[in-house]
């Protein structure tokens, strides 16, 4: 029960950290044109919170190894400054500036509350686990496209958006009962950054291949999320099939609808048949949604945001296939390392897609397209791996 609670807490906190991150993409557009930015500076603040999150992975994750309970108390600091400095000038300097502090605190947050997933619910339902994560992180999401669509169009994108940032006050509050649930740290001093809690024996060359495999799938799937998610849909929908805000809100809400609904039974394929598998087919879809969302018309782009959305519900399952392979003590190491490459995926989606969209607006999903399947094919040839440890 104790761990079941901790599980119930770090989900509240997840999911009250994700609203202004479903609001953004669909802000998108306006933020471009009230604040007179270019496509590569939209593609750069787009792109600045996955940027800012990968520059911190390691230090963060250092930091956790012996400090959990400090990163979840600072998170929620840099999350609620980040919100106000975007929100302040109007500016490209200020928007990036917000961006990147906003960015910081997620990766404080996310990184710490996988790493208690990954430490105290490790066993033969973590994959269950890690989706009831993401299943209230994409609730967040939802909630805050969710607000952007029923928003008045007169209220400015600055008030929308900080109205979407207002739950994180909800983290602070349940924060000291977060802590108290936290099992017992070892007692004496302990080093600020550290790799492991432990020594620990050196990993097996199957062990290692199948860490690079979770690392390679994990970074293929943060970066068609956010070059989809944050610019290709709400861009192409502007511009070519001339929707305003509430219809790109609702092609992003479609795909958010069908991640909820999909989490917590694909969780359970992953428990029942193997996370390798269910990854594999994870990116079988992928291609499809890809193909439709960027060569569709908006019937088939509509389309492709429900597969897209399937396909987003094995989120958090190359994390599974990373936690079989890690030693206990070295959970918040490796899971940094992990979260540098989806996070620089989640930063060069966007970038890239900015620079291709003017006049090689077919390359970039073409060549995802060409990744997803290769993954599926060397994922099915892995074996099946052994349980993680307690």
């Amino acid at each position: 029960m104790p761990a079941r609670r901790l599980t119930v807490l770090v989900c509240v906190t997840m999911g009250a950290n994700t609203v202004s991150i479903g609001a953004f993409p669909a802000l998108l557009p306006e933020i471009g044109t009230t604040v007179r930015l270019a496509d590569w500076q939209l593609g750069a603040v787009a792109g600045a919170f996955g940027f800012a999150r990968m520059l911190a992975d390691v230090p963060v994750g250092l930091f956790i190894t012996h400090h959990l309970a400090r990163a979840l108390t600072v998170a929620p600091i840099f999350l609620v400054l980040g919100a106000l400095v975007m929100t302040s000038g109007g500016e490209f300097s200020t928007v990036l500036a917000g961006r990147v502090l906003m960015g910081t605190g997620h990766t404080l947050s996310m990184l710490a509350g996988l790493t208690t997933v990954l430490r105290y619910r490790a066993g033969p339902g973590l994959a269950s686990s890690l989706n009831a994560l993401e299943f209230s992180a994409m609730i967040g999401v939802l909630a805050g496209v969710s607000l952007v669509a029923l928003l008045p169009r007169a209220v400015p994108w600055s008030t929308a958006f900080l109205l979407a940032c207002a739950p994180v006050l909800v983290p602070i509050v349940t924060l000291p009962l977060l802590r108290r649930s936290l099992p017992s740290s070892v007692d004496g001093p302990r080093p600020l950054f550290a790799r492991s809690e432990a020594d620990e024996p050196p990993s097996r060359p199957s062990s290692s291949r199948l860490a690079i495999l979770a690392g390679v799938a994990g970074t293929a799937i943060a970066f068609s999320y956010s070059a989809v998610d944050q610019f290709v849909i709400p861009l192409r929908g502007s511009r070519e099939f001339g929707l305003e805000r509430a219809g790109i809100a609702r092609l992003l809400m479609l795909s958010q609808l069908v991640d909820i609904v999909a989490l917590l039974p694909v969780g359970a394929l992953a428990d029942r048949y193997g996370t390798p598998r269910v990854v594999a087919a994870i990116m079988l879809t992928f291609t499809a949604a890809l193909t439709l969302i960027g060569f569709g018309t908006l019937p088939l782009m509509a389309v492709g945001c429900g597969l897209f959305g399937l396909s987003m519900a094995g989120w958090m399952l190359p994390l599974g296939i990373l936690r079989s392979v890690t030693p206990p003590a070295q959970v918040a190491w490796r899971l940094a390392l992990y979260r540098v490459s989806v996070d620089g995926g989640m930063f060069l989606g966007p970038v890239l897609a900015g620079l291709l969209t003017a006049r090689h607006a077919g390359v970039l999903p073409a060549a995802l397209i060409v990744v997803m399947v290769t993954l599926a094919i060397a994922l099915l040839a892995q074996p099946r791996p052994t349980a993680p440890s307690p």
